[in-house]
């Protein structure tokens, strides 16, 4: 997803938030206005300052019944859909108040007030969702934020969809190139691309492709991060995360790399930051001794930075305790014959004589890894996830693996929870492409809470 449409995505929940504390409090002030109060008048009292505490809560349940009604959808839908879904969600938001102060009258009991909320709320909940609606077409009219596309076809569906995408700018998605097929030369053209980092999405609009085009289509795709759409009914693989769409009357199916998209994301990041931040204010005095100990028990930095493959294949570097020699790394070529990870990329060596003594007891209880808790906080790690590899590894990754740099890497993991470096390499990718494929909040939690029963296990640590 787009910076610019992730954005959209989250303001949406507090610009509605507003907005319905607005839509509230106008129906409170328009209730003792006098030409509402000489038709009906005031049979209640109660100072705004209460009102105002119902309304903040009962906005927040409001809230709720948006989310449920598919309002907050990363899906992109028309603006007449989005009208429809509010009006429905207001009404059953209405609903549900009315139910509630009907077993407390004591509580609020001005039916006047409750039916001009309503209608002012679908009113400037719409008008809010249109602004923001246009806002996002304007800035797609100017290139700003559309998804770059690859279309692979030339037949009539592929003519169509490139032709809606060029008149229709507003959609948000800019045609880079229409491709026959998915032959050498428009691989390396693609891979061309893909360097530059341009292409976002890639549509296979011809079903007449052969079948083995088709699944190098899709491993490029999953290989490279792309997010892949095909006309229905071109595949005959199990494809799990897929949406729907359509497209010049062209039925599209989008295949998903992970659900955590959209909200999830933004879900996921605030709950890093979070828990990165508490975790780094509780640990501080444990941080501040094992940083002293390291630097006192042996020559070289207290903390290392290691360079490591993140989401999307990029680089970054990974912040540990240092629990080895000095240039510890330029020794582990001389090493390599003595690697006991034959199964897979990964370098594994019991008693490693690279390790210090204080390195092993901190490797032994992955205190080491605390100071990843940073690499989460500046957003290059999160707290679950596939476990980082090191350049040189991620080069040795066979195609389908490569599926694990959709996401950001973690701290803890599927794989680390489930068997920490004991397990084999092909077991370690099927966990953690699991994980890619099924992420849920409460997957990330049930793996925290898992994290310290692993760490304090017999089973080695690497």
């Amino acid at each position: 997803m787009k910076k610019l449409e992730l954005i959209f995505t989250a303001i949406l929940l507090p610009l509605d938030y507003l907005a319905l504390l607005l839509a509230g409090s106008l129906a409170y002030f328009l209730r003792f206005e006098s030409f509402v109060v000489e038709i009906r008048p005031v049979v209640f009292e109660l100072a705004y300052t209460d009102f105002f505490a119902i309304l903040s809560v009962a906005s927040l349940a409001w809230l709720a019944v948006f989310a449920v009604s598919g309002l907050y959808s990363v899906k992109r839908q028309s603006f007449f859909s989005y009208f429809f879904k509010i009006g429905v969600a207001c009404s059953a938001a209405t609903l549900l108040i009315v139910v509630a102060f009907f077993f407390n009258f004591q509580l609020f009991s001005s039916r006047l007030i409750i039916l001009t909320g309503w209608l002012l709320s679908i009113v400037i909940v719409a008008l809010e969702r249109l602004i923001i609606f246009y806002v996002k077409k304007f800035f797609y009219k100017r290139g700003i934020g559309v998804r770059q596309v690859v279309i692979i076809g030339a037949n009539k569906s592929a003519i169509d969809i490139a032709r809606s995408y060029v008149l229709n700018p507003t959609y948000g998605f800019r045609v880079l190139k229409t491709f026959t097929e998915f032959n050498q030369n428009s691989i390396e053209e693609l891979n061309g691309m893909v360097k530059q980092e341009l292409v976002d999405d890639v549509i296979l609009a011809d079903a007449s492709l052969s079948h083995y085009q088709k699944i190098n289509l899709v491993n490029f795709c999953l290989e490279h991060q792309l997010n892949y759409k095909y006309a229905a009914s071109l595949l005959d693989t199990k494809l799990i995360n897929f949406e729907l769409s359509e497209v010049a009357g062209v039925p599209l199916i989008e295949v998903r790399q992970t659900r955590l998209d959209g909200w999830g994301r933004i879900l996921k990041r605030l709950f890093d930051l979070i828990v990165a931040l508490v975790f780094l204010i509780i640990l501080s005095p444990l941080l501040i001794v094992i940083g002293l100990t390291v630097k006192l028990t042996s020559t070289g930095p207290m903390i290392v930075a290691l360079p490591r493959i993140g989401a999307y294949g990029k680089k970054f570097n990974l912040y540990k305790f240092r629990s080895m020699v000095k240039n510890a790394h330029l020794l582990k070529k001389d090493l390599q014959t003595y690697n006991q990870r034959a199964d897979g990329p990964l370098f594994k060596m019991e008693n490693d004589p690279r390790l210090t003594s204080f390195g092993k007891i901190i490797r032994k209880w992955s205190l080491d890894e605390l100071p990843q808790f940073f690499n989460v906080f500046l957003g290059q790690m999160s707290l679950v996830g596939p476990r980082p590899h090191e350049p040189e590894e991620v080069k040795g990754y066979q195609q389908s693996e490569k599926k694990l740099l959709a996401i950001k890497p973690g701290i803890t993991g599927l794989a680390q929870v489930s068997g920490r470096s004991d397990l084999l390499w092909e077991e370690e990718v099927r966990l953690d492409t699991y994980y890619v494929e099924h992420w849920s909040l409460g997957l990330d939690i049930q793996i925290l809470l898992k994290t310290p029963r692993a760490v304090f296990s017999q089973r080695s640590a690497l």
